[in-house]
């Protein structure tokens, strides 16, 4: 595994590792979701580089789409439950509660 391979995999696993354990506020969760897309864009990015395609791939184009979809409606989100729970709290946000 080359060090760019490792660097796309350890800031993807980071990230989970970040979504996982840090789940407190509605905004961290978000970033993590974030810097999860990012390392997916830049990997596959950089992946007809490494495997000498002498097409360029409309895969990255696509993942940044999403990603900018997944923001906006995270943000969304965001302003909505604020603005209905007061604060961005994830344990605010239970959804068994009636």
């Amino acid at each position: 595994m080359s060090t760019l391979n490792l660097s796309f995999f350890s800031a993807f696993a980071l990230s989970g590792l970040g979504l996982a354990f840090h789940r407190t506020h509605l905004v961290s969760a978000l970033l993590c979701l974030e810097g999860m897309m990012l390392s997916m864009y830049v990997a596959l990015t950089m992946w007809p580089i490494q495997t000498q395609a002498s097409s360029p791939t409309i895969l990255p184009i696509l993942v940044l789409t999403f990603s900018a979809c997944e923001a906006s409606t995270g943000l969304a989100l965001l302003v909505a439950s604020t603005r209905t729970h007061g604060s961005d709290h994830l344990h605010n946000l239970n959804l068994l509660q009636c």
